[in-house]
């Protein structure tokens, strides 16, 4: 067996607001499986998660959606995405979506069990704590609903915050409530979103932190939207550009 045989070999899943909003979080995700020791490929036939129909309760058209998903990541050792929301979908919700169909719950419990979010991944199964970036920085993290709440994500970005040179984190008084993006949520109750993600950017300012950081881009762009809206310096990037020291583009929500 070769060296590189003996790597594991990672499918990157992009996720539709990465590739649409912020490549750079692709870019940078794909960094740090490679300097983890992983071959990373970025499959062409990948499509959107299917959470947004999910939610919308469209069942038919997820189900379309996840057999074409579970098509496109078959013979990876594992899957990989920059977001818990999508990782949530695919490892926790695939499975029931073909409770009458043995041979595709099959396939979709494999998928589940190769998929992971990012940090989650370099920790618990890499074991690949520390990285080589640096940043002059205070950074406070935002827990994304559906990372922490189905994946259980939460000292994985933390411990390898803790290896970048320069970086103080600071937390928030409540960095497990929710930002208020809620996928369609915050379409459908605009109002109360709006309400929501207002107490979390006043939170977030407490904190004296110079840049806010999260796993997911949805809250990402919502908190950037409401921070800027205020009138806000705090920069706000997703963790993946900081922990793969790709922090020379603006930030999320920032002109070029």
């Amino acid at each position: 067996m070769s060296s590189i045989d003996s790597k594991p070999r990672v499918a990157l899943f992009v996720t539709c607001l990465v590739d649409l909003f912020r490549p750079s979080v692709g870019f940078a995700t794909l960094k740090l499986l490679e300097d983890a020791g992983c071959v990373v490929s970025v499959p062409e036939a990948q499509v959107c998660c299917g959470q947004p129909a999910y939610n919308s309760g469209d069942r038919k058209d997820t189900v379309a959606i996840a057999r074409q998903v579970i098509e496109a990541f078959e013979d990876y050792d594992y899957v990989v995405a920059p977001s818990g929301s999508c990782g949530g979908m695919i490892k926790d919700h695939y499975p029931a979506l073909f409770a009458a169909e043995p041979d595709w719950q099959r396939r979709a419990e494999d998928l589940s069990a190769r998929m992971f979010e990012l940090t989650s991944f370099l920790v618990d199964v890499l074991k690949a704590d520390p990285v080589a970036a640096k940043l002059e920085a205070k950074v406070t993290y935002h827990d994304s609903c559906s990372g922490l709440r189905e994946l259980g994500v939460k000292a994985q970005p933390r411990a390898l915050l803790g290896s970048v040179e320069g970086v103080e984190l600071v937390e928030m008084q409540t960095p497990e409530t929710c930002c208020g993006f809620g996928g369609t949520f915050c379409v459908k109750y605009g109002e109360v979103s709006t309400d929501i993600v207002t107490r979390k950017t006043a939170d977030i300012a407490g904190t004296g932190a110079d840049m806010l950081l999260a796993g997911d881009m949805g809250c990402l762009l919502n908190m950037a939207g409401r921070l800027k809206r205020e009138g806000s310096s705090i920069q706000v990037r997703h963790v993946a550009e900081v922990l793969a020291g790709m922090t020379d583009m603006p930030a999320i929500g920032e002109s070029k």
